[in-house]
């Protein structure tokens, strides 16, 4: 059960959800996490977000996401929360980085023939964990 909150077990759920949920739900997450990762951001915006982000990794939540169309509305119902309560704790530079990794994953939909690029794209991103990466502890302070 530990292994459901891990940062690795979130890569994982995220590009999972890459593939069915769609562009929407992986940037809210991304977005979510990258400000939890700044130091600024305040212990009560980081509470919220990786509750956050736990709901969306847990195998089991309100509607499974093996469920077709509708299986990652509540998760994205929940990182939208999450969002709208943590936004004044999201950066301009975060929400850039976020849509520029989201671009790079899935393509950029304003470039014309802007579509998925190779699925190798997600695994050679420098900044992304890989399996076999050791978990990184994160403060919460």
């Amino acid at each position: 059960m530990a292994d459901a909150y891990s940062e690795q077990s979130f890569w994982e759920k995220l590009k999972g959800a890459a593939l069915y949920a769609g562009r929407e739900v992986v940037e809210k997450a991304l977005t979510l996490y990258l400000t939890a990762q700044r130091p600024e951001t305040p212990l009560w915006a980081k509470m919220v977000i990786y509750s956050a982000l736990a709901y969306f990794v847990l195998p089991t939540d309100l509607i499974p996401d093996f469920v077709p169309l509708t299986g990652y509305a509540d998760d994205l119902g929940t990182l939208a929360t999450a969002l709208g309560t943590v936004v004044m704790s999201i950066t301009p530079e975060i929400k850039q980085t976020a849509k520029q990794q989201v671009n790079q994953w899935f393509g950029d939909p304003t470039v014309e023939g802007g579509g998925l690029p190779a699925q190798s794209a997600y695994r050679n991103a420098p900044d992304v964990p890989q399996a076999g990466d050791p978990i990184r502890e994160i403060a919460i302070d």
